[in-house]
């Protein structure tokens, strides 16, 4: 198991992907290969073992546009880790780094995988029973019903082999719950998931992701980006708001002292650097998406996730559910 790290990818890069490769160094047996500047990483790595420098010339910016990433920066770190996997010298890859870079970068590089009309970016969502599967949360802001139909397939999937959930409960994001309700797409999509041979269990919102009624949400990137960026907004709001009225006098602070390992864990069960990034699937290859914010913990939480998905043989699972709908169809 080779699992490769976009060492440049962060907004504060390369620190953090410095810090959870040495974690990673430390904990697992297997090699990680550290993608970037060699001249700036080698000194900060020491005498870590486990650790494969890779070197790359170039850099894919927050900033940069991608046709210009791709055509031109053709050495970029990010662009160098995915030619690992295509060349079968890696097996999945980590990156921090611009999400329409890494779309872009891996439709280039490494193809979509045959039958797949769109990949999709996945989360995780916290759920009173455990983890909703969510998607697509940006690659795709204009969606058809047919790539819905494969993003409920692959998220489907997604959920049985790294989640461990036995036949996932499909959900299709809706403003109501009963069949009818939503935009054209939702009303197009719906019949098509009703008669496929998944587990569609009808529209829902978002009150059945958060009360864990459906193991699958699929919905268009634009409200799937949304839907995420609005539930971490109301979780930090949260989480921040606890803190400060803990504080606020001496018997809130007893309070406060005497619950902290339920607050602990709330923050902690709320807090996305425990999953750490996103699988974009669907190409010829696992790629992982973090957020540019992302800091040690959140990228060495990637790195786990990503070697779970190796482990479970995630990329041939996709492949046979992607074939064998293709020959129902």
């Amino acid at each position: 198991m080779r699992i490769v790290l976009d060492a440049m990818g962060s907004d504060q890069h390369p620190e953090p992907e410095v810090q959870a490769a040495l974690q990673a160094s430390r904990e697992f047996d297997e090699p990680l290969i550290l993608v970037g500047d060699r001249q700036v990483l080698a000194p900060m790595l020491g005498s870590a073992k486990n650790i494969e420098l890779v070197h790359a010339d170039e850099v894919f910016e927050m900033s940069d546009h991608i046709s210009h990433g791709v055509l031109r920066r053709v050495k970029n770190s990010m662009g160098v880790g995915m030619d690992l996997i295509s060349n079968g010298e890696a097996d999945a890859l980590v990156t921090a780094g611009n999400t329409a870079g890494a779309l872009g970068i891996g439709l280039a590089r490494l193809k979509r995988m045959k039958g797949v009309r769109r990949p999709a970016l996945s989360v995780l969502f916290p759920t009173a029973s455990g983890h909703c599967v969510v998607l697509d949360i940006g690659a795709n802001a204009e969606c058809k019903p047919e790539y819905l139909l494969q993003f409920a397939l692959m998220g489907s999937v997604y959920a049985e082999q790294v989640l461990g959930v036995k036949n996932p409960r499909v959900g299709l994001v809706s403003n109501g719950e009963e069949a009818g309700k939503g935009n054209e797409l939702v009303k197009e999509t719906y019949p098509l998931l009703e008669a496929s041979s998944l587990n569609f269990i009808g529209n829902v919102e978002g009150k059945e992701i958060f009360g864990g009624d459906a193991d699958v949400a699929v919905t268009d990137g634009f409200t799937g980006n949304v839907l995420m960026k609005g539930s971490e907004a109301v979780a930090k709001f949260i989480t921040d708001r606890l803190r400060t009225e803990m504080m606020a006098s001496t018997r809130t602070k007893i309070g406060g002292l005497l619950a902290r390992p339920a607050f602990n864990e709330l923050r902690k069960d709320l807090d996305s650097r425990q999953v750490g990034a996103a699988p974009l699937l669907g190409l010829n290859g696992l790629v992982f998406v973090g957020h540019g914010r992302s800091d040690g913990t959140a990228l060495f939480s990637a790195i786990k996730l990503a070697r779970q998905s190796v482990k479970v043989g995630l990329i041939n699972s996709l492949r046979e559910a992607i074939e064998s709908a293709l020959e129902v169809a």
